[in-house]
């Protein structure tokens, strides 16, 4: 049974009971040098019901032979194959990536879910998507699942054009690849700035804020300052320097 885990607050908060799968990989290909997709099936995928946006918790073997918990955004769902795609962003020598890199057909991985807060609110007016590399899976899906006339604007951090991809949508979308070049990745104020410089527009908006923590807290209180509500705005630290799996909830 999963066990509570501690909020930056302190208190514990309890992880949902989340249902059980075991995947088959099916596929396991690189979409670009940095992103790694990996496929897998199930033959229970009716049952699988998601909001684009949301992860899936991976249950992969560490050096100590125990299992880590690694959280990975769908990237897409396709029932007809009965197959779910992951993509991996291939920094490193550790678990995640080490997982895609080997990953090959017939091999079985444990996970849990859907879950996550990250999703698009049908009932906004507009919507604002920050976030990194590690974010380029989940933010891609959701603008490609936007009702058509949608309005959203999405910014995302990489280091160059390396990393940029297509869009296919049928929202109204500003979508712009923000280079940070040389900066490293990580704690630094190169959203903060952009978004400093984005005028918000009229209506009710949504902000789905998204990345490395101490950058994502930034730009909540960034928005709060701003007038936005903390009820307009869901943001979730995908990562920080020195921490190893797992997301941190950003609610201040």
């Amino acid at each position: 049974m999963d066990q509570p885990t501690n909020t930056a607050e302190g208190a514990p908060r309890q992880r949902p009971m989340l249902p059980s799968w075991t995947l088959t990989v099916t596929d396991a290909f690189d979409v670009t040098p940095q992103l790694r997709r990996v496929l897998l099936g199930t033959d229970r995928i009716a049952e699988f019901t998601y909001k684009p946006g949301q992860d899936i918790v991976f249950f992969l073997p560490l050096e100590n032979g125990e299992l880590g918990r690694r959280h990975y955004t769908i990237r897409k769902v396709d029932r007809e194959t009965g197959t779910i795609a992951v993509d991996f962003v291939m920094h490193g020598d550790s678990v995640g990536p080490n997982f895609a890199r080997g990953a090959k057909a017939g091999d079985a991985v444990e996970v849990k879910g859907p879950r996550g807060r990250i999703v698009f609110n049908p009932e906004a007016d507009w919507h604002l998507l920050t976030g990194d590399e590690t974010c380029i899976p989940g933010i891609l899906h959701i603008l490609e699942e936007l009702p058509a006339r949608s309005r959203a604007f999405a910014f995302i951090e990489v280091q160059d054009a390396s990393w940029q991809m297509p869009l296919d949508t049928s929202g109204d979308v500003s979508m712009e690849w923000i280079h940070r070049g040389e900066i490293p990745a990580g704690p630094n104020n190169v959203m903060l700035d952009r978004l400093s410089a984005f005028a918000l527009p009229d209506g009710q908006g949504q902000a789905l804020v998204i990345g490395e923590t101490s950058n994502v807290r930034a730009q909540r209180r960034h928005l709060l300052e701003r007038g936005m509500q903390r009820s307009q705005i869901a943001s979730e630290g995908y990562w920080r320097p020195g921490r190893l799996g797992g997301h941190d909830h950003v609610d201040d």
